[in-house]
Protein backbone atom coordinates (compact mmCIF):
# COMPACT_ATOMS: atom_id res chain seq x y z
CA UNK A 1 0.00 0.00 0.00
CA UNK A 2 1.14 3.59 -0.63
CA UNK A 3 0.27 7.09 0.63
CA UNK A 4 -0.32 10.33 -1.86
CA UNK A 5 0.24 13.93 -1.75
CA UNK A 6 -0.52 16.43 -3.82
CA UNK A 7 1.53 19.46 -3.81
CA UNK A 8 0.08 22.68 -5.49
CA UNK A 9 -1.37 21.11 -7.92
CA UNK A 10 -3.24 22.45 -10.64
CA UNK A 11 -5.49 21.11 -13.64
CA UNK A 12 -6.43 23.74 -16.19
CA UNK A 13 -8.50 23.05 -20.08
CA UNK A 14 -6.68 26.29 -21.91
CA UNK A 15 -7.68 29.19 -19.30
CA UNK A 16 -10.25 27.57 -17.70
CA UNK A 17 -8.49 26.71 -14.30
CA UNK A 18 -10.41 23.38 -12.57
CA UNK A 19 -8.23 22.25 -9.43
CA UNK A 20 -6.91 25.27 -8.11
CA UNK A 21 -3.23 24.73 -5.65
CA UNK A 22 -4.62 21.80 -4.20
CA UNK A 23 -2.49 20.20 -1.37
CA UNK A 24 -3.00 16.96 0.05
CA UNK A 25 -1.72 14.32 2.22
CA UNK A 26 -2.97 11.05 2.60
CA UNK A 27 -1.63 8.53 4.35
CA UNK A 28 -0.89 5.11 3.66
CA UNK A 29 -4.03 2.82 4.55
CA UNK A 30 -6.44 6.07 4.56
CA UNK A 31 -10.03 6.02 3.08
CA UNK A 32 -10.37 9.24 1.83
CA UNK A 33 -13.35 10.97 0.65
CA UNK A 34 -13.70 14.02 -2.54
CA UNK A 35 -17.09 15.76 -1.40
CA UNK A 36 -18.68 18.66 -3.13
CA UNK A 37 -20.86 20.10 -5.66
CA UNK A 38 -21.00 18.83 -9.36
CA UNK A 39 -18.59 21.06 -11.35
CA UNK A 40 -16.38 21.14 -8.11
CA UNK A 41 -13.31 19.67 -9.62
CA UNK A 42 -13.58 15.95 -7.53
CA UNK A 43 -13.74 13.72 -10.28
CA UNK A 44 -10.84 15.72 -12.27
CA UNK A 45 -8.50 15.52 -9.46
CA UNK A 46 -9.24 12.00 -9.34
CA UNK A 47 -8.26 11.55 -12.80
CA UNK A 48 -5.04 13.43 -12.37
CA UNK A 49 -3.85 10.98 -9.39
CA UNK A 50 -5.01 8.27 -12.03
CA UNK A 51 -2.58 9.71 -14.92
CA UNK A 52 -5.35 9.77 -16.80
CA UNK A 53 -4.97 13.60 -16.95
CA UNK A 54 -1.93 15.17 -17.28
CA UNK A 55 -1.30 17.78 -13.85
CA UNK A 56 -1.15 21.54 -15.52
CA UNK A 57 1.30 22.08 -12.50
CA UNK A 58 2.19 21.04 -9.19
CA UNK A 59 3.94 17.42 -8.02
CA UNK A 60 2.07 13.76 -6.93
CA UNK A 61 4.12 11.92 -5.32
CA UNK A 62 2.90 8.01 -4.56
CA UNK A 63 4.52 6.53 -1.71
CA UNK A 64 8.15 8.46 -2.58
CA UNK A 65 7.91 8.54 -6.03
CA UNK A 66 7.09 11.56 -8.04
CA UNK A 67 4.50 10.52 -10.48
CA UNK A 68 3.29 13.61 -13.08
CA UNK A 69 5.34 11.94 -15.82
CA UNK A 70 4.63 7.87 -14.88
CA UNK A 71 2.40 6.25 -17.02
CA UNK A 72 -0.80 5.26 -15.63
CA UNK A 73 -0.24 1.66 -15.36
CA UNK A 74 2.50 1.95 -13.64
CA UNK A 75 1.34 3.83 -11.03
CA UNK A 76 -0.17 0.41 -9.00
CA UNK A 77 -3.51 2.60 -8.74
CA UNK A 78 -6.82 0.81 -9.40
CA UNK A 79 -9.59 3.32 -10.80
CA UNK A 80 -13.74 1.93 -10.84
CA UNK A 81 -15.35 4.78 -13.03
CA UNK A 82 -18.59 5.83 -12.39
CA UNK A 83 -19.55 4.42 -16.23
CA UNK A 84 -19.33 0.46 -16.47
CA UNK A 85 -16.39 -0.63 -19.03
CA UNK A 86 -16.82 -4.05 -19.51
CA UNK A 87 -16.28 -6.46 -22.26
CA UNK A 88 -19.33 -7.21 -23.56
CA UNK A 89 -18.69 -10.52 -25.20
CA UNK A 90 -16.91 -11.42 -21.91
CA UNK A 91 -18.80 -13.30 -18.97
CA UNK A 92 -18.66 -11.82 -15.35
CA UNK A 93 -15.71 -14.03 -14.44
CA UNK A 94 -13.20 -13.08 -17.19
CA UNK A 95 -14.48 -9.37 -16.85
CA UNK A 96 -13.20 -9.42 -13.01
CA UNK A 97 -9.96 -11.40 -13.76
CA UNK A 98 -9.26 -9.98 -16.83
CA UNK A 99 -6.06 -7.60 -15.39
CA UNK A 100 -4.72 -10.70 -13.33
CA UNK A 101 -4.84 -12.74 -16.09
CA UNK A 102 -2.65 -10.05 -18.47
CA UNK A 103 -0.34 -10.17 -15.62
CA UNK A 104 -0.13 -13.87 -15.61
CA UNK A 105 -1.06 -14.49 -12.66
CA UNK A 106 -1.62 -18.03 -11.02
CA UNK A 107 -5.32 -19.33 -11.80
CA UNK A 108 -5.80 -20.76 -8.38
CA UNK A 109 -4.93 -17.41 -6.51
CA UNK A 110 -7.18 -15.69 -9.99
CA UNK A 111 -10.23 -18.06 -8.62
CA UNK A 112 -9.75 -17.48 -5.23
CA UNK A 113 -9.98 -13.67 -5.20
CA UNK A 114 -12.54 -13.71 -7.52
CA UNK A 115 -14.90 -16.16 -5.25
CA UNK A 116 -14.21 -13.76 -2.40
CA UNK A 117 -14.82 -10.62 -3.88
CA UNK A 118 -18.55 -11.96 -5.91
CA UNK A 119 -19.65 -13.13 -2.76
CA UNK A 120 -19.04 -9.53 -1.09
CA UNK A 121 -20.92 -8.02 -4.28
CA UNK A 122 -23.56 -10.71 -4.21
CA UNK A 123 -22.37 -11.54 -7.81
CA UNK A 124 -21.34 -15.86 -7.70
CA UNK A 125 -24.33 -16.77 -9.01
CA UNK A 126 -23.85 -14.57 -11.91
CA UNK A 127 -20.58 -15.33 -13.01
CA UNK A 128 -21.17 -17.56 -15.87
CA UNK A 129 -23.58 -14.70 -17.61
CA UNK A 130 -22.55 -11.85 -20.03
CA UNK A 131 -22.63 -7.87 -19.25
CA UNK A 132 -25.82 -7.75 -21.70
CA UNK A 133 -27.62 -9.69 -18.80
CA UNK A 134 -27.42 -7.59 -15.99
CA UNK A 135 -29.29 -5.02 -14.55
CA UNK A 136 -27.30 -1.66 -14.57
CA UNK A 137 -26.58 -2.27 -11.03
CA UNK A 138 -25.35 -5.54 -11.30
CA UNK A 139 -22.65 -4.07 -14.14
CA UNK A 140 -21.73 -1.38 -11.26
CA UNK A 141 -20.88 -3.84 -8.89
CA UNK A 142 -18.98 -6.01 -11.72
CA UNK A 143 -16.92 -2.94 -12.30
CA UNK A 144 -16.11 -2.60 -8.45
CA UNK A 145 -15.22 -6.05 -8.68
CA UNK A 146 -12.75 -6.07 -10.97
CA UNK A 147 -11.01 -3.38 -9.59
CA UNK A 148 -11.24 -5.09 -6.12
CA UNK A 149 -10.00 -7.96 -7.68
CA UNK A 150 -6.23 -6.69 -8.11
CA UNK A 151 -5.61 -5.24 -5.04
CA UNK A 152 -3.74 -2.04 -6.41
CA UNK A 153 -1.28 -0.10 -3.90
CA UNK A 154 -4.37 2.92 -4.31
CA UNK A 155 -7.75 2.03 -4.91
CA UNK A 156 -9.48 5.34 -6.81
CA UNK A 157 -13.33 5.17 -7.16
CA UNK A 158 -15.44 7.86 -9.03
CA UNK A 159 -19.23 7.90 -7.82
CA UNK A 160 -18.96 4.03 -8.16
CA UNK A 161 -22.26 3.20 -6.05
CA UNK A 162 -24.46 5.97 -7.74
CA UNK A 163 -26.10 2.93 -10.56
CA UNK A 164 -27.57 1.51 -7.80
CA UNK A 165 -30.68 1.10 -5.44
CA UNK A 166 -30.67 2.59 -2.57
CA UNK A 167 -30.67 -0.41 -0.20
CA UNK A 168 -28.13 -2.14 -1.80
CA UNK A 169 -26.33 1.35 -1.89
CA UNK A 170 -26.05 1.16 2.10
CA UNK A 171 -25.58 -2.81 1.48
CA UNK A 172 -21.97 -1.37 -0.38
CA UNK A 173 -21.25 0.85 1.36
CA UNK A 174 -20.76 -1.56 4.57
CA UNK A 175 -18.73 -4.03 2.43
CA UNK A 176 -16.44 -0.94 0.96
CA UNK A 177 -16.06 -0.48 4.62
CA UNK A 178 -15.08 -3.56 5.65
CA UNK A 179 -13.32 -4.41 2.44
CA UNK A 180 -11.09 -1.43 3.46
CA UNK A 181 -10.20 -2.60 6.87
CA UNK A 182 -9.62 -5.71 5.59
CA UNK A 183 -7.32 -5.01 3.23
CA UNK A 184 -5.83 -1.73 4.94
CA UNK A 185 -5.44 -0.41 1.28
CA UNK A 186 -5.06 3.50 0.53
CA UNK A 187 -8.66 4.37 -0.85
CA UNK A 188 -10.07 7.33 -2.30
CA UNK A 189 -13.50 7.95 -3.28
CA UNK A 190 -15.47 10.28 -5.07
CA UNK A 191 -19.27 11.31 -4.70
CA UNK A 192 -21.65 13.97 -4.22
CA UNK A 193 -23.63 12.31 -2.08
CA UNK A 194 -22.43 13.55 1.58
CA UNK A 195 -24.10 10.41 3.47
CA UNK A 196 -21.62 8.24 1.67
CA UNK A 197 -18.91 10.69 3.11
CA UNK A 198 -19.74 10.58 6.32
CA UNK A 199 -20.37 6.99 6.62
CA UNK A 200 -17.28 5.76 5.06
CA UNK A 201 -14.46 8.56 5.02
CA UNK A 202 -11.34 8.38 7.57
CA UNK A 203 -11.09 11.91 6.41
CA UNK A 204 -13.09 13.93 4.12
CA UNK A 205 -11.98 16.37 1.56
CA UNK A 206 -14.64 19.35 0.46
CA UNK A 207 -14.13 21.03 -2.63
CA UNK A 208 -15.41 24.05 -3.89
CA UNK A 209 -14.81 25.53 -7.25
CA UNK A 210 -11.71 23.52 -7.52
CA UNK A 211 -10.12 24.60 -3.93
CA UNK A 212 -9.68 22.44 -1.00
CA UNK A 213 -12.62 24.49 1.04
CA UNK A 214 -11.56 22.10 4.23
CA UNK A 215 -9.84 18.65 5.14
CA UNK A 216 -10.95 16.67 8.18
CA UNK A 217 -12.74 14.14 9.97
CA UNK A 218 -16.29 13.35 9.21
CA UNK A 219 -17.59 14.63 12.68
CA UNK A 220 -14.94 17.68 12.58
CA UNK A 221 -16.87 19.10 9.27
CA UNK A 222 -20.29 18.60 10.83
CA UNK A 223 -19.53 20.30 14.32
CA UNK A 224 -16.57 22.56 13.38
CA UNK A 225 -16.84 23.73 9.74
CA UNK A 226 -14.34 26.76 8.90
CA UNK A 227 -16.80 28.49 6.42
CA UNK A 228 -20.34 29.03 5.61
CA UNK A 229 -19.75 26.47 2.28
CA UNK A 230 -18.76 23.54 4.29
CA UNK A 231 -21.52 24.34 7.24
CA UNK A 232 -24.09 24.28 4.23
CA UNK A 233 -23.33 21.30 2.62
CA UNK A 234 -22.17 18.99 5.12
CA UNK A 235 -25.39 17.74 7.07
CA UNK A 236 -28.87 16.87 5.71
CA UNK A 237 -30.95 18.34 5.71
CA UNK A 238 -28.58 21.49 5.27
CA UNK A 239 -27.92 24.20 8.02
CA UNK A 240 -30.32 26.98 8.95
CA UNK A 241 -28.73 30.47 8.29
CA UNK A 242 -30.04 33.49 9.42
CA UNK A 243 -28.88 37.40 9.63
CA UNK A 244 -27.94 38.68 12.88
CA UNK A 245 -26.56 41.73 14.44
CA UNK A 246 -23.44 41.68 16.89
CA UNK A 247 -24.50 43.77 20.37
CA UNK A 248 -21.65 43.01 22.27
CA UNK A 249 -18.40 41.11 22.53
CA UNK A 250 -15.72 39.41 24.78
CA UNK A 251 -12.52 37.26 23.55
CA UNK A 252 -14.88 33.45 24.07
CA UNK A 253 -18.33 34.74 23.44
CA UNK A 254 -20.58 37.02 21.44
CA UNK A 255 -23.77 38.53 21.90
CA UNK A 256 -25.83 38.47 18.81
CA UNK A 257 -29.77 39.88 17.75
CA UNK A 258 -32.22 38.23 16.29
CA UNK A 259 -34.25 40.05 13.78
CA UNK A 260 -37.23 39.57 16.47
CA UNK A 261 -35.37 41.49 18.57
CA UNK A 262 -34.09 38.30 20.88
CA UNK A 263 -30.45 38.68 21.91
CA UNK A 264 -28.15 35.63 24.03
CA UNK A 265 -24.53 35.07 23.62
CA UNK A 266 -23.15 31.88 21.96
CA UNK A 267 -19.52 30.76 23.06
CA UNK A 268 -17.24 31.24 20.14
CA UNK A 269 -14.09 32.66 19.43
CA UNK A 270 -14.79 36.45 19.29
CA UNK A 271 -11.72 38.14 18.28
CA UNK A 272 -12.43 38.86 14.98
CA UNK A 273 -15.79 39.89 15.71
CA UNK A 274 -16.45 43.96 16.16
CA UNK A 275 -19.84 44.98 17.68
CA UNK A 276 -22.08 45.95 14.95
CA UNK A 277 -21.22 43.93 12.53
CA UNK A 278 -23.39 41.96 10.84
CA UNK A 279 -22.94 37.97 10.95
CA UNK A 280 -24.82 35.05 9.87
CA UNK A 281 -25.65 32.85 12.71
CA UNK A 282 -26.00 28.76 11.58
CA UNK A 283 -28.05 26.05 13.65
CA UNK A 284 -28.80 22.77 11.94
CA UNK A 285 -32.11 21.20 12.09
CA UNK A 286 -31.54 18.62 14.38
CA UNK A 287 -29.89 20.77 16.91
CA UNK A 288 -33.22 23.32 17.70
CA UNK A 289 -35.27 22.44 20.65
CA UNK A 290 -38.28 23.29 21.87
CA UNK A 291 -38.94 27.18 22.99
CA UNK A 292 -38.67 26.69 26.61
CA UNK A 293 -35.32 25.00 26.20
CA UNK A 294 -33.60 27.39 24.29
CA UNK A 295 -31.66 30.83 24.81
CA UNK A 296 -34.17 32.76 22.17
CA UNK A 297 -37.44 31.36 20.67
CA UNK A 298 -38.36 31.83 16.85
CA UNK A 299 -41.52 31.27 15.40
CA UNK A 300 -43.09 31.10 11.83
CA UNK A 301 -45.87 29.31 9.46
CA UNK A 302 -45.59 25.46 8.53
CA UNK A 303 -45.32 25.04 4.91
CA UNK A 304 -44.68 21.41 4.55
CA UNK A 305 -44.00 18.41 7.47
CA UNK A 306 -42.42 15.12 6.37
CA UNK A 307 -42.92 12.46 7.88
CA UNK A 308 -40.75 9.89 8.34
CA UNK A 309 -41.57 7.26 10.67
CA UNK A 310 -38.51 7.65 12.93
CA UNK A 311 -38.39 11.29 12.54
CA UNK A 312 -39.89 14.41 11.60
CA UNK A 313 -38.93 17.54 9.75
CA UNK A 314 -40.37 20.90 9.59
CA UNK A 315 -40.54 23.46 6.97
CA UNK A 316 -41.25 26.78 8.29
CA UNK A 317 -41.59 30.10 6.79
CA UNK A 318 -39.87 32.76 9.07
CA UNK A 319 -39.90 36.43 8.73
CA UNK A 320 -36.46 37.71 7.61
CA UNK A 321 -35.13 35.26 7.22
CA UNK A 322 -34.93 34.45 2.71
CA UNK A 323 -34.78 30.48 2.83
CA UNK A 324 -36.86 27.83 4.33
CA UNK A 325 -35.84 27.10 8.03
CA UNK A 326 -35.85 23.65 8.81
CA UNK A 327 -36.49 21.98 12.45
CA UNK A 328 -35.26 17.77 12.76
CA UNK A 329 -37.40 15.90 15.25
CA UNK A 330 -36.65 12.50 15.77
CA UNK A 331 -39.91 10.20 16.37
CA UNK A 332 -42.95 11.33 14.91
CA UNK A 333 -44.72 14.87 15.47
CA UNK A 334 -48.68 16.08 14.94
CA UNK A 335 -48.13 19.28 12.89
CA UNK A 336 -49.63 20.09 9.56
CA UNK A 337 -49.02 22.72 7.42
CA UNK A 338 -50.43 26.31 7.88
CA UNK A 339 -49.97 26.05 11.48
CA UNK A 340 -47.76 28.46 13.37
CA UNK A 341 -44.75 26.88 15.24
CA UNK A 342 -41.94 28.16 17.30
CA UNK A 343 -39.04 26.66 18.31
CA UNK A 344 -35.57 27.02 20.33
CA UNK A 345 -32.10 28.15 19.88
CA UNK A 346 -29.81 26.43 22.18
CA UNK A 347 -26.32 29.07 22.26
CA UNK A 348 -23.96 26.22 22.55
CA UNK A 349 -25.37 24.72 19.51
CA UNK A 350 -24.89 27.94 17.13
CA UNK A 351 -22.15 28.74 14.81
CA UNK A 352 -21.65 32.64 13.47
CA UNK A 353 -20.19 33.29 9.90
CA UNK A 354 -18.79 36.34 8.84
CA UNK A 355 -19.92 38.51 6.27
CA UNK A 356 -16.84 36.72 4.15
CA UNK A 357 -17.87 33.13 4.69
CA UNK A 358 -14.91 32.73 7.42
CA UNK A 359 -16.61 30.80 10.36
CA UNK A 360 -15.95 31.73 14.39
CA UNK A 361 -14.24 28.86 15.84
CA UNK A 362 -16.88 27.72 18.40
CA UNK A 363 -15.61 26.67 21.14
CA UNK A 364 -18.56 24.20 22.85
CA UNK A 365 -16.58 20.98 23.18
CA UNK A 366 -18.94 18.14 21.12
CA UNK A 367 -18.76 14.54 21.73
CA UNK A 368 -16.78 12.15 19.98
CA UNK A 369 -15.08 15.18 18.23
Amino acid sequence: MASVTLRNVCKAYGDNLISKNVDLDIADGEFVVFVGPSGCGKSTLLRCIAGLEDITSGDLYIGDQRMNEVAPSERGVGMVFQSYALYPHLNLFDNMSFGMKLAKADKGEIKKRVDHVSDILQLGHLLERKPKALSGGQRQRVAIGRTLVSQPEVFLLDEPLSNLDAALRVQMRIELAKLHKQLGATMIYVTHDQIEAMTMANKIVVLDGGYVSQVGKPLELYHYPQNRFVAGFIGSPKMNFMSVSIEQVENERVMVQLANGQSFWIPVDGSTVNKGDRMSLGIRPEHLVPCDEGDACIDGTILVVEKLGHETQVYLNLDHVDADFIYRQSDTLDVEAGQKFDIGIPAHRCHLFHSNGAACRRLFKEQGV
